[in-house]
């Protein structure tokens, strides 16, 4: 996996895919939180439960239904009006994305069991066929004593730069469309809609 920064530098990147670039911090702070989440299952651990098992590690929660659950819950609970420029579609897909960027990010890692990406119809695990990203081991102490400088610079290569690369042009692709902070109120009320 990832570390849980990269994820959700990915899952902030993301919005610029659905909105001009430079949204609101709290819908970017619930896209980073929804493409970490996922980890969360690394607790069962302690409970006893297996990498390989439906709750374990890169199971139901690295899921395209835990994905479309979370996204709803998230755009129900905390964005149930929706958001400035957003409507509450559009938040949802977008989270919905976020949480599923997780997974897939996994799935270009050089280690682990897979994903289970059809979960719970399925506990097949996938991998993508290109696996570029160094995996980072599980909990921080395996983390600092591990080779943190590779898995960092694997993470800084594959993600980071690209996700910033990705900002970029959305930002210019505004910028060029004359789409700057003062058109981007009135544009996004019909947008989405």
């Amino acid at each position: 996996m990832p570390t849980v920064l990269t994820h959700a530098v990915s899952g902030i990147a993301l919005e610029s895919a659905f909105r001009r670039p430079l949204g609101t911090a709290r819908v970017w702070l619930a896209g980073a939180v929804c493409a970490s989440l996922p980890d969360v299952d690394v607790i069962g651990f302690g409970f006893g439960i297996q990498y390989g098992d439906l709750l374990g590690h890169r199971g139901l929660t690295h899921s395209l239904t835990f994905a479309a659950i979370l996204a709803a819950l998230v755009v129900a609970i905390v964005f149930p009006q929706g958001a400035p420029g957003w409507h509450r579609r559009a938040l949802w897909l977008y989270l919905f994305v976020a949480t599923a960027s997780h997974g897939c990010l996994d799935a270009l890692t050089d280690g682990g069991l897979g994903v289970a990406f059809f979960s719970p119809f399925g506990n097949a695990r996938y991998f993508f066929p290109v696996r570029p990203i160094r995996v980072s081991p599980i909990g921080i102490g395996a983390f600092v004593a591990g080779d943190l400088l590779a898995v960092l610079t694997s993470e800084i290569r594959c993600v980071w730069l690209p996700s910033a690369l990705f900002m970029a042009v959305a930002w210019l692709r505004a910028s060029v469309r004359g789409e700057g902070d003062a058109g981007r109120a009135s544009e996004s009320r019909g947008r989405w809609r």
